[in-house]
């Protein structure tokens, strides 16, 4: 990896700032916390998943031993959610629930276990209602309605839209090759239980510490559904044991506690079980997807039609914008000249899917890339040659309006290609021995914020001490993706100093400048841009005084090594605390800004905030694999991965948060999926979790990871902070594809869903055995009744990112330089103005 000369702390391998609190035990998670007279606070959660809440009595639960109150829905008239759109939920229920495990009331009590045996005294009267078990069943059944708002019955959103005239691209190809595949739903199993601590600070002002990925959404939600005053709430996003989206939502647990306290007097917190954090879920949706692409016959893509199905469980969540990622991010990583997508989310009576680590990608790239790896095999062409042919190019834009800057995709391929001798290998390893190739991209950053509107997307405030301290704050959450270190890595770089003389301030609603939240990578890019600009401007300031002091222009001082020195003679200067001090004398207290917000996206159409981004990453990786001739069991014995990232900031930091996107690709493609079962009909047969613990749930451990082979790709992204791209969740995306292609070169079969386990691979072989389809996975796709699907005209086609039925608006595209994806690099588009 290269380095420039005069970076001092970017890119160099330190310690996380953090790393030592946490390696001693030091770092205070929300469940560590305790206050004076602290209550604790149990939910009654519903064993129906689909009922009418007739009556809760509560009275024999009140006189138990110390219970000091009970909630119910009574108290949360106001509805929630994470989305404008899909305001659904209720602290506690209102009338209904919705899937086993919804919260129907709340035991408040003076310890924990009493809270527990107050809870079981509470009694609910439920009459079932019909349950909405699957996608098919919500499509055939649209009563009784789950939710009174969305598209029809019990569909959430239906979306349609085409790039280009689809139908005669793929009319005029060569071959058209149509596939099914499924990508089953899995939760993020975070180490650390969500947990939460409402109170009621001195000053009367609440005040709630939670397990959460996104303050300002919490704060946003408190505000809301407790009718309170904004500036007379905050939050603090205490360290996370994990998120990777699955504390990306507002949570009842955290209003319901807020409101405990509100009325208690007194501070209450909640630790859900990790039973219940399967109910809270938000996890990945399962997909089922048909994809239909047309090729030339040379493999080169012509049209690329993709429609999804997804079961987004009881309530809305981020359901509207996975729906739409689900079909964003296709056209990135190839030249798909023309494009359709349509996509379905239906509610089901199971626990919401929402957001998970690459939310809403993952699944279409599975099969995405298992398809290229058929057309592949199908034509006669080396998948890793099919690829390289059509890359997307760096500086151009996409048919459905996305605007590439940097890509180091090829570079990825051709490094994951010679590193683990694909050319030399494949193929040619024996029966039971396979490798795959599997390539993505994604966001380093939403282009977008959840609420629109022009306000910076991320924010932070310097303080500058006369001790020579600096102090950073930002509303960013550290959730262990290494974001504080990042803040203070920005800071020092611009400063001279380094990341142990930078103090953090993060997450605190009340404290620091508002940053929307840790998701869709946008903090590094957001966070540290903002950063710098806060950095710079006190730099400058401080600058201004010591060039004063030393009778130099200002341009000529250098800032390193805790000093601030004149370039051309580094024995003249005065240490940053000097430096500092003269900055005060000169400008009175020194204290600095910075903030972010994305450029305007090219894309105009409803739905075209779905996907844009500052900068995309991109990977690629190589999978090997043995399978078992007798058992079909699976065993990924190697990765090679390459990641385009820009620039690394800590080298460290960033491996690992590849090897992790590795680990949990892995767990997706190999045992991971949230399987639900029926209980018998006296319990009206209720939807309830087959796997509802770490026993039943698998998930890799270190025996079942193997080596892992990670190349960073540097190619510095100009709207990156020192050219950064994203990490943390790019590189799992090829993973299960990449597993898939492994074990058909291992032995020649497809399974075409997700995970990819010992049965399915027997299944496949002996389908084939009996000269049937040598495959697994899903037959058939439901017929849907699309809407007519919005068409853009395609920026090879002139468009100007407007669908047609919407009102055509002058483009005021910044940036310059790009060309199209499609055709002729360089080519004019009609209507865009550099």
């Amino acid at each position: 990896m290269s380095t420039p000369d005069n970076l001092r702390v970017i890119g160099k391998a330190r310690r996380r700032i953090d790393g030592r609190a946490m390696v001693l035990g030091q770092t205070q998670f929300a469940d560590d916390l305790s206050f004076p007279r602290m209550l604790h606070c149990r939910l009654v959660r519903s064993t129906v998943p689909h009922a009418t809440i007739r009556a809760i009595h509560t009275g024999r639960a009140l006189a138990a031993k110390g219970v000091k109150a009970i909630l119910t829905g009574d108290h949360f008239p106001i509805p929630y959610g994470i989305l404008p759109v899909s305001q659904d939920e209720h602290p506690l229920c209102r009338g209904r629930v919705r899937m086993v495990g919804d919260p129907v009331a709340a035991v408040i009590a003076t310890t924990e276990e009493e809270a527990i045996e107050g809870a079981l005294l509470v009694e609910v009267e439920l009459e079932p209602l019909r349950t909405i078990s699957d996608p098919l069943d919500a499509l055939d059944h649209p009563e009784p309605r789950i939710h009174d708002y969305g598209d029809v019955g019990n569909v959430h959103k239906k979306v349609a839209m085409e790039f280009g005239e689809i139908d005669a691209a793929l009319a005029g190809a060569d071959r058209v090759f149509e596939d099914v595949f499924f990508y089953a739903g899995n939760t993020h199993l975070a180490l650390e239980q969500h947990a939460t601590v409402g109170l009621v600070e001195p000053d009367g002002k609440l005040c709630v510490w939670s397990s959460t990925q996104t303050p300002h959404y919490v704060h946003r939600a408190l505000a809301k559904a407790l009718e309170i005053p904004p500036h007379l709430i905050r939050v603090v996003a205490c360290h996370n044991g994990g998120g990777f989206g699955g504390k990306s939502d507002p949570f009842n647990h955290e209003i319901v506690v807020a409101k405990a306290a509100m009325l208690t007097g007194r501070p209450v917190k909640i630790c859900l079980t990790r039973e219940e954090v399967f109910y809270c879920h938000r996890g990945r949706h399962p997909v089922l997807m048909r994809m239909k692409t047309g090729v030339k016959k040379d493999g080169t893509i012509v049209g690329m039609d993709l429609e999804t199905l997804l079961d987004g469980g009881a309530y809305g969540s981020y359901g509207v914008a996975s729906t739409f990622y689900t079909g964003a991010l296709q056209t990135v990583t190839y030249a798909i000249p023309k494009y359709r997508f349509r996509g379905c989310r239906v509610f089901t009576n199971k626990p919401p899917c929402g957001p998970k680590r690459g939310h809403g990608t993952p699944q279409p790239r599975f099969g995405q890339e298992v398809q290229l790896d058929k057309i592949a095999v199908s034509l006669g062409i080396d998948p890793a040659d099919l690829r390289l042919k059509q890359l997307a190019p760096a500086n151009s834009f996409t048919a459905n309006w996305m605007r590439i800057g940097t890509s180091g995709l090829r570079a990825c391929i051709e490094s994951v290609v010679e590193r683990s001798g694909w050319r030399e290998r494949r193929g040619r390893l024996g029966p039971g021995h396979g490798m795959g190739l599997a390539v993505s991209t994604y966001l380093s950053g939403a282009g977008l914020p959840i609420y629109w509107n022009d306000l910076p997307h991320s924010g932070v405030q310097l303080q500058f001490d006369r001790s020579g301290g600096v102090t950073a704050f930002c509303g960013a959450a550290e959730i262990g993706q290494g974001s504080d270190d990042v803040l203070a890595a920005m800071v020092a770089e611009v400063l001279g100093l380094t990341t142990h003389d930078i103090r953090v301030v993060t997450g605190d609603t009340s404290m620091t400048p508002v940053d929307l939240g840790s998701y869709s990578s946008r903090v590094t890019l957001m966070m540290g841009n903002a950063a710098i600009q806060a950095a710079e401007r006190g730099r400058d300031l401080i600058a201004s005084a010591v060039a004063r002091k030393l009778d130099l222009p200002a341009d000529r001082l250098v800032f390193a090594g805790g000093r601030v020195f004149d370039a051309q003679d580094p024995d003249k200067g005065v240490s940053f605390q000097d430096a500092v001090i003269l900055g005060e004398a000169l400008h009175g207290t020194l204290g600095t800004t910075g903030s972010y917000k994305p450029p305007p996206s090219p894309a105009r159409y409803k739905g075209g905030g779905v996907g844009p981004s500052p900068a995309y990453s991109f990977t690629a990786a190589v999978v090997e694999v043995d399978v078992d001739p007798r058992t079909c069991w699976l065993e990924v014995t190697k990765v090679w991965i390459a990641h385009d990232i820009g620039r690394v900031l800590n080298p460290i930091l960033a491996r690992g948060q590849v090897e992790g996107s590795v680990y949990m690709g892995l767990g997706e493609a190999l045992m991971e999926e949230q399987a639900m079962r029926r209980l018998p009909a006296n319990l009206s047969g209720a939807l309830v979790h087959k796997m509802p613990s770490m026993l039943e749930y698998k998930s890799p451990t270190t025996l079942e990871m193997p080596p892992v082979d990670t190349v960073f790709i540097e190619d510095p992204d100009p709207n990156g902070p020192y050219g950064a791209k994203e990490v943390g969740q790019g590189p799992l995306l090829p993973m299960p594809p990449a597993v898939a292609n492994a074990v058909f070169d291992a032995v020649g079969v497809r399974v075409d869903e997700t995970p990819i386990t010992p049965e399915k691979i027997a299944k496949a072989i002996w389908e084939r055995d009996h000269g049937r389809d040598p495959r697994c996975g899903p037959a058939s796709f439901p017929s849907i009744d699309w809407p007519e699907a919005s068409k853009v005209r395609t920026p090879a086609e002139g468009g100007d990112g407007t669908a047609s039925n919407e009102k055509p608006r002058k483009s005021k595209l910044l940036a310059s330089g790009f060309r199209l994806a499609p055709g002729s690099p360089g080519a004019k588009v009609e209507g865009v103005q550099s």
